[in-house]
């Protein structure tokens, strides 16, 4: 994989240098409320800026129907590079139509321009290769050279980060360099002991990560709604909590090979616990119950780990070497089922390992919560990307860029 310092030796001074970035950023109306991943680019945009070259960046923004839709424009997210790059920054108000084409041919060396959201050209996410690679080839003509720098998206074989590297020389820029090479430290000569804790709504959705981590890690804390579905397999009531039954079957063999393989599976001692969910909006008092995990009222739905499991969570971490984190514990939108959520992003502070946040919603944990994310040891862009690495996959966006 080329990296962005040899495509910098070679020199861009005066090339259009097409950049897929990751600026799919969280919205309220116009407004970012985490801008993490815009800044996560920008040392990339700067070195090639900084080195002359006319710099187009684009990316995807939420999940517009593959036409232009106003609430899923990168409007905002251009303002805000303008703004941390301390630049103007030009705005393309098509993906490679008539503003895309201009605002590409008005550069200057050095200057920089955001296309507008590549989602709204149906071409971009088409499962046709045909319409893909036709949608890449107008975007390549944006282009002298492509450089990948949008980990959040690698997973995906979309046209902007699969088919496009084909039509164009390419490298990686240095947020993918960077995650790539913290990835290989959890799958590759691990240092031990290692430790995962995986948290989020649906066990579903990381079945097959802990598929793979039953044979790497040593130790596996799991919090947040999918922990129900393991309750429930050791035969525990878990009342109106989030279940996924179906999952039930599939959850006991995991439990009965972690056992085998001597991986310690940690699961809740309590639970916070109401008989509503709470208002996200308001943030009114929820009131919540401490129960023992084994013993739920049935009219009651579990919304994070209590305090006694913040405890035991925090120990089972003190000593790790290596530590990945993907998933809140609770509910930690609302301040009554944040600490558990709290403990474990803590718990990572005080350990002395290096230590992983894996993206999405745990990475935006840290930053609501008030925490320091200089702090830990890496903070991924990319929270589906990453679980997909662990889990062993070829990532299209990854592949594309190799030579």
């Amino acid at each position: 994989m080329k990296t962005i310092d040899e495509l910098l030796a070679e020199g861009v001074a005066g090339q259009r240098v097409f950049v897929r970035a990751d600026l799919n950023v969280p919205l309220d109306g116009t407004t970012i409320t985490d801008d993490g991943r815009i800044r996560a680019v920008l040392p990339t945009v700067k070195a090639l800026a900084g080195a002359g070259a006319r710099v187009v960046v684009a990316s995807h923004l939420g999940r517009p129907k593959g036409a232009p839709d106003p609430a899923f424009s990168l409007g905002p997210a251009a303002a805000r590079l303008g703004e941390l790059l301390g630049a103007e920054v030009k705005f393309a108000t098509d993906t490679v139509g008539e503003s895309a084409t201009s605002t590409v041919a008005g550069l200057a060396d050095g200057q920089v321009a955001v296309i507008e959201n590549l989602r709204f050209n149906a071409g971009e996410t088409s499962k046709d290769d045909a319409e893909r690679g036709a949608f890449a080839d107008q975007l390549a003509a944006l282009a002298d050279v492509y450089v990948g720098d949008g980990f959040g998206a690698v997973h995906r074989k979309h046209a902007s980060v699969f088919d496009l590297p084909a039509r164009l020389p390419h490298a990686a820029g240095y947020l993918i360099a960077t995650e790539v090479g913290v990835l290989k430290k959890l799958t590759e000569d691990v240092k031990r002991p290692y430790v995962v804790a995986l948290g989020g709504s649906k066990v579903s959705d990381k079945l097959a990560v802990i598929d793979q981590l039953l044979g790497k890690a040593d130790r596996l804390l799991i919090g947040g709604g999918m922990v129900f579905t393991f309750l429930k397999a050791k035969g525990y009531e878990v009342g109106a909590s989030l279940l996924q039954e179906d999952q039930i079957p599939v959850v006991q063999e995991y439990i009965e090979r972690a056992e085998k393989n001597g991986v310690e599976l940690v699961l809740p001692v309590d639970v916070l616990t109401s008989t509503d969910f709470p208002d996200l909006k308001t943030k009114a008092p929820a009131n919540p119950n401490t129960v023992a995990a084994d013993a739920i009222p049935a009219d009651q739905l579990g919304l994070d780990i209590g305090p006694q499991t913040r405890k035991l969570y925090a120990s089972k971490l003190a000593d790790a070497a290596t530590v990945f984190w993907n998933g809140p514990m609770g509910v930690f939108e609302h301040p009554d089922y944040a600490e558990g959520t709290k403990a474990v992003a803590q718990a990572l502070l005080d350990s002395p390992g290096f230590t992983v946040v894996g993206g999405g919603d745990s990475a935006a944990a840290v930053r609501i919560l008030g925490f320091d994310e200089n702090a830990f040891g890496h903070i991924s862009t990319g929270g589906g990307a990453s679980l997909e690495y662990l889990e062993g996959k070829t990532l299209p966006g990854l592949a594309a860029l190799e030579d």
